[in-house]
């Protein structure tokens, strides 16, 4: 009896110490969201290229007005997911020193990356900017993993091995695009769903 309460309050301060240390309120169910809208933009902005109707500098200012609108799109999707789960089992949802550094190693390469994409564009080196984009968004999960699930690394290895293929196949660039922004965050999000918010949640 004794070994099982001492067993009990050791899994409770572990869990303390976890929820005090790592970011546990990334929903799965955000990525599946999130890759969504990826691939809906993929579709549009694939229709928008293939159009003779709008001129090469037009098409530019739209999908460039586009990719701001998505990831301002994608972050909302993450903060409502994310204050939906914290308030449904209990996790604070806050701005403490662990989101402050989960945020800054998240978008320290992210930024980086972003203005690397922009001096591409603006110099009209177009073929490499989804391979960009892949890499240091890889970057990005990977560097945060250690904030949050660590699991989040295994979708940052994914998208920097797609930014590697994507360097050497710039004619499928925006294949590359939605597969690694739609269909890996959708597969990522159902798996990560299924084994550990729907498991934890019964």
């Amino acid at each position: 009896m004794e070994n099982k309460e001492a067993f009990n309050a050791l899994s409770e301060i572990r869990d303390m110490m976890a929820k005090s240390t790592k970011v546990l309120s990334l929903s799965g169910l955000s990525a599946v969201a999130i890759g969504s809208l990826a691939l809906l933009a993929a579709y549009v902005a694939g229709r928008l290229l293939a159009s003779d109707a709008i001129s090469q500098y037009y098409k530019l200012k739209l999908l460039t007005a586009g990719a701001v609108a998505l990831f301002v799109a994608c972050a909302l999707v993450v903060l409502l997911f994310a204050k939906r789960k914290a308030a449904k089992n209990n996790i604070p949802f806050q701005l403490d020193a662990t989101s402050r550094k989960m945020l800054w190693y998240f978008f320290l390469p992210l930024v980086v990356g972003g203005f690397m994409c922009a001096a591409l564009i603006l110099q009209g080196h177009y073929g490499l900017t989804s391979s960009f984009m892949l890499v240091f968004y890889g970057l990005a999960l990977v560097n945060m993993s250690g904030y949050t699930y660590s699991n989040v690394k295994y979708l940052g290895y994914a998208e920097l091995l797609l930014g590697l293929v994507d360097c050497v196949s710039i004619q499928y660039a925006l294949v590359f695009w939605s597969l690694g922004f739609g269909v890996f965050h959708i597969v990522y999000g159902i798996v990560f769903h299924f084994l550990y918010e729907r498991k934890h949640a019964k």
